[in-house]
């Protein structure tokens, strides 16, 4: 398993090398940076013809765990309906240790708003149940979830997005096989300063509340919650092609004391 999951995150960060080496020349007017968060969901779908890949990875100097998520977002067909699916390769600490394919997501989003001040679109996903729940790596059933992202321009160099969001998976297994219908909440929100086009800092805010399956089939709370300060930059080359990496470094507050971590980011969009 751990020489599939090495392959994977090669074969990933090679395709994307790839894309990113097929233009070289500079477009004349930079493309801002949108929909290229850490840990908050902006509001921005992607336009007609665009699509985006986007790689993330987050460790945690505390419990020595650590997520890597592969995300393809594409229009379908147009940008009011856009459509995309997460692939989470997780090592996740229970007994011992367990690394591996987690839930992948299947993400539909409705651009309900967009203008110049203002950008709303819920999404709803479809959470498989590709994760070995015996150890650790996922929940054992389908399970749904709602998320509610709102960006607003608040200056010109300022920007703020808030999520809202709940899970639902019924029937979810714990490690033992027990099961029970569990839930999930997550809100947060952050705010990006524009230093220009292709250079933004941010500091993001987020909670989750989730429960677990325990082995009797009971079903308990689990809460983290991170302050998330990074910047993000961004290239743009006259093929239309933007890559955008960035770093930041979760803090953990309340719940997550002393938990912290790094996130990396890397995104290419064309």
């Amino acid at each position: 398993m751990k020489i599939q999951i090495f392959r994977f995150v090669c074969i990933s960060v090679a395709s994307s090398c790839l894309l990113a080496l097929s233009s070289t020349v500079w477009a004349e007017k930079p493309k801002r940076i949108e929909d290229n968060s850490f840990l908050i969901e902006e509001a921005y779908n992607q336009e007609d013809g665009v699509v985006q890949y986007i790689q993330s990875y987050q460790y945690s100097k505390k419990t020595k765990e650590w997520l890597y998520t592969f995300t393809h977002e594409m229009p379908f067909p147009n940008q009011t309906h856009q459509l995309s699916y997460s692939i989470p390769l997780a090592r996740v600490r229970g007994d011992s240790f367990h690394s591996g394919l987690s839930d992948i997501a299947v993400n539909y989003r409705y651009q309900l708003i967009r203008n110049d001040a203002l950008a709303l679109a819920p999404r709803l996903s479809v959470i498989l149940p590709t994760g070995d729940y015996k150890r650790g790596l996922g929940n054992g059933a389908a399970g749904y979830q709602v998320n509610i992202p709102l960006s607003v321009d608040l200056a010109d160099k300022w920007v703020s997005h808030w999520n809202a969001g709940a899970t639902y998976t019924p029937n979810a297994r714990g490690v033992t096989g027990a099961k029970a219908d569990s839930r999930g909440y997550n809100y947060g929100a952050s705010l990006v300063y524009l230093q220009s086009e292709t250079l933004n800092f941010l500091v993001e805010y987020v909670r989750n509340s989730a429960q677990s399956v325990q082995p009797d089939g009971s079903k308990s709370w689990g809460k983290s919650s991170f302050i998330n300060p990074g910047f993000r930059y961004a290239k743009n080359y006259q093929s239309g092609l933007q890559v955008v990496s960035g770093v930041s470094f979760p803090i953990g507050v309340g719940p997550s004391k002393k938990d912290n971590g790094i996130f990396l980011y890397l995104s290419f969009e064309k």
